[in-house]
């Protein structure tokens, strides 16, 4: 990816397959919108900002942000006045990408379609992310929120995986999954 990203989404689904592309690439990913107080300029530390926008104060605080030079991925309602003038604020400062883009990076999925990772299986990057982890030794909530997805997304894409894999339980999909990757 080039540049600084800034993006205006629609879903926390959205931010979470942006953040974990972002994230892979090396920039540093701050849940909320606050930054440090220094340095203040913030270019050279690759920090992305992430978070939802529902009031002016979340809108300043994201332009503030990117003011100095940090990336933001945010979730707003586009319609709404916040979310235009979020858009109109931030567009001010660069291009402002309104969904997720294979661009991004090697361009493998961003959204629930599965990507067989040259490995066969029919795992989508999301189920690949939380039973990588797994695999790890996290807990499902550690990894959850690794993820930026709620225990619930987490324990859902983990049964679809299990579902994918054709194995009763998670222990089980996680072996199958290491055992094929």
């Amino acid at each position: 990816m080039s540049g600084r990203p800034l993006y205006v989404l629609r879903s926390a689904a959205e931010l979470a397959a942006v953040v974990r592309r972002l994230a892979a690439d090396g920039w540093a990913v701050r849940t909320g919108l606050a930054v440090p107080d220094e340095p203040w300029d913030l270019t050279a530390s690759r920090t992305v900002v992430t978070g939802p926008v529902a009031d002016d104060d979340a809108v300043a605080g994201a332009v503030l942000a990117a003011a100095r030079g940090a990336g933001v991925v945010a979730v707003a309602d586009a319609e709404s006045v916040t979310g235009q003038a979020l858009l109109a604020d931030l567009a001010r400062i660069g291009p402002v990408r309104r969904a997720p883009q294979p661009a991004d990076g090697d361009g493998a999925p961003t959204t629930a379609e599965p990507d067989d990772g040259g490995d066969g299986l029919p795992l989508t990057a999301e189920q690949r992310a939380l039973l990588d982890r797994l695999a790890a030794g996290d807990s499902i909530a550690a990894a959850a929120s690794a993820e930026f997805l709620s225990l619930r997304t987490a324990n859902r894409r983990i049964a679809a995986a299990r579902e994918a894999l054709n194995v009763r339980t998670t222990r089980q999909a996680v072996i199958e999954y290491v055992k094929r990757r």
